[in-house]
């Protein structure tokens, strides 16, 4: 692989640019798709992403963090647990800090996912979405998930065990204020999404797979 195809320069985003359009170059995304759900907290994002890689097979994409484990879970299957030290040993497609906290995901867990298959999904705020849109755009499908009532975003995160006031937090935040309304930026390539209706959603993200190029089989269809 040549030179330009390689950095070890972390935190240069032109250089992991030139990175990927090298990559690119070489073949190494052909057929490749990463699925980007975003939208506020509290309108599904979760509940979408977990359909797509129950029923479709989809790689969720692993993000990594810095926080501590929590009961149960283990590196390399809920997140890649890292420490200040190493978090930056990637090339982060998109990162933010949150509680003082690190959380990232970069282009080698994305390439990790697209091991065992050609389509990815990831859940991210709309920050992340349009990173991922700018570094990879044809490999970038961007699904905007809405309701039509706010108060459903709130039922739903109390709903997941969320307590009242991280709830009342979260959607207070300026990133949740920020992620309700779609950004200029993805204005010509996010399929917004009114998921107030779940039956409805199914139907819909099935008709919207056929149309960006899933291949349908038979058994996508069978309850």
């Amino acid at each position: 692989m040549s030179e330009v195809c390689v950095t070890s320069d972390f935190f240069d985003t032109q250089k992991i640019e030139r990175m990927i359009e090298c990559r690119k170059a070489q073949g190494e995304f052909d057929m490749k798709h990463v699925v980007v759900i975003t939208g506020a907290p509290g309108t599904g994002k979760t509940t979408v992403r977990n359909y797509l890689t129950e029923k479709y097979g989809m790689e969720k994409v692993l993000t990594h963090t810095t926080r501590m484990k929590r009961v149960g879970e283990q590196d390399g299957v809920d997140y890649y647990f890292e420490t200040d030290e190493t978090f930056f040993r990637n090339h982060f497609l998109e990162h933010v800090d949150y509680d003082d906290k690190k959380y990232g995901s970069s282009l080698e867990g994305l390439q990790r996912a697209w091991e065992d298959n050609d389509w990815a999904v990831i859940v991210l705020d709309t920050k992340g979405a349009i990173s991922y849109l700018r570094k990879m755009p044809a490999e970038t499908l961007v699904l905007y998930l809405e309701t039509s009532d706010q108060k459903k975003q709130a039922q739903r995160l109390a709903e997941r065990g969320d307590r009242v006031e991280l709830i009342k937090k979260r959607l207070a935040s300026q990133e949740a204020k920020r992620d309700l309304e779609l950004p200029q930026e993805l204005h010509a390539h996010a399929q917004l999404l009114l998921n107030d209706d779940w039956e409805q959603t199914k139907h819909y993200l099935d008709a919207w797979l056929v149309k960006v190029g899933w291949k349908v089989a038979a058994s996508d269809f069978q309850d």
